[in-house]
């Protein structure tokens, strides 16, 4: 059996339970208790999933070997910068931190503490995406949209922070080149920040993204399409699919069950290949909690890291400051 890490949930709020309930089944990690700055969430949490509650964030670090911190986005920096200090591992939920002068702080906090800093982007252990992910290769244009029925819980920062910021990291993840350019508009509707937004992000390699992301629809959906020199992917997040369209020159006579692309006259014709790859049933936090034991326990760089953080809080920004920019 691997080796057993000491943890401590901080926040236990609606992702915070769910974190807990998570790490009391894995045989990877010891549950020590969980920090909430509220009394009555500690008490009824504590009681109703039978952890301890700590009611002093030091007391509880003070205890484990590694931090888990599911509080909101205003309080990742506060407790994962505190856990860094104490050189404790920290595993912090997207997104990594409030602004880019904090993650980027907690970034070098990490380099000299010499401890395994994870941001839960959670998409990216999502079952449909990674059973896309082989077909990816120099990809041209990205379509994206993310879009949620209304709940109150996330409305402490902009839809960009809340939602969006799931896309941006995929996003640059499969990129893999510096943002050139940014273009964006957003709406506040019901709440103080933008509720539903916009952006266009040019790569130097010149591939372009066009996201959209609103927590105000009737509907949810979260779709991705990829689009690359014959082939397209398409990657269903909600629902957990993916479709493969692949183009490929026709050698002798064509496949009767694919269909063949007409290209015009003078060009060679196309067979059109489709497939839905198999996509296995796993729970994403889980796999992204045993990948974080994996990276601190063996020192290998996490799926995620710090850095990639890092790269999406401030895409994120930009986009921010393009909307503020749109509407003053």
């Amino acid at each position: 059996m691997a080796k057993q890490m000491r943890i401590g949930v901080w926040g236990a709020g609606h992702l915070g339970k769910i974190h807990i309930r998570i790490l009391k089944d894995l045989e990877e990690f010891k549950l020590i208790g969980f920090f909430d700055a509220s009394e009555e969430v500690r008490r009824s949490v504590s009681e109703s999933l039978g952890v301890k509650a700590y009611d002093s964030s030091d007391a509880l670090l003070g205890e484990v070997d590694c931090a888990d911190i599911v509080t909101p986005t205003l309080y990742h920096y506060e407790y994962a910068s505190a856990a860094v200090r104490r050189f404790k591992h920290v595993f912090v939920e997207k997104p990594f931190t409030d602004n880019v002068k904090e993650a980027r702080i907690l970034l070098d906090l990490a380099h000299e503490a010499k401890v395994m800093v994870q941001v839960g982007h959670v998409e990216r252990f999502n079952p449909a995406f990674s059973a896309a992910l082989p077909y990816l290769g120099k990809i041209g244009f990205i379509e994206g949209h993310r879009l949620a029925q209304f709940n109150p819980r996330g409305t402490d920062v902009s839809v960009v922070q809340d939602l969006m910021i799931h896309d941006i990291d995929i996003v640059l993840s499969v990129v893999r080149s510096k943002v050139r350019k940014i273009h964006a508009n957003g709406v506040a509707i019901v709440s103080e920040t933008p509720d539903i937004c916009n952006a266009r992000i040019e790569f130097e390699n010149g591939c372009v993204a066009n996201l959209t992301a609103s927590r105000i629809s009737m509907k949810n959906m979260r779709k991705m399409r990829f689009f690359q020199k014959d082939a397209y992917v398409s990657v269903d997040f909600l629902e957990k699919q993916a479709e493969i369209l692949r183009l490929s020159d026709i050698e002798g006579e064509p496949d009767p069950f694919s269909p063949v692309l007409d290209l015009g006259p003078g060009k060679p014709k196309k067979q059109i290949w489709f497939s839905k790859p198999d996509i296995s049933e796993v729970n994403a936090i889980k796999e992204e909690l045993l990948s974080f034991h994996k990276a601190a326990t063996t020192g290998q760089e996490p799926p995620v890291t710090a850095f990639d953080g890092l790269r999406a809080v401030e895409t994120a920004s930009l986009i921010s400051e393009k909307i503020k920019a749109a509407v003053s």
